[in-house]
């Protein structure tokens, strides 16, 4: 996050403010639905979450299809990579729709 100063004041950018249609609006990878295709938008973990994902392959701008829903986990592919994804780490992994 950054700030902003508009006319004396200091505001907060949020970067999931954006002026996006609602079908672009970025959401969770926990609410996409099984078949969906999705596109990596932006990971809110700290350094850790977002190295461990890296290393996965899961970067932002990573275009992936959901596989399988287990509840709140999740399976998804990349490429030719399945990965297993527990809920707290889906719900850290923002997405849009493709």
């Amino acid at each position: 996050m950054w700030c902003l100063k508009i006319k004396g004041n200091w505001r907060q950018k949020n970067p999931m403010q954006t002026n996006k249609p609602k079908d672009k609006a970025p959401f969770p990878l926990a609410m996409a639905q099984e078949g969906e295709r999705v596109k990596v938008f932006l990971l809110r973990g700290g350094k850790g979450l977002e190295m461990r994902l890296t290393s996965l392959g899961l970067n932002v701008g990573s275009e992936l299809t959901v596989s399988q829903r287990q509840g709140a986990n999740l399976v998804v592919i990349r490429g030719e990579t399945r990965l297993a994804v527990g809920a707290g780490m889906a719900q850290k992994i923002m997405v849009i729709r493709q």
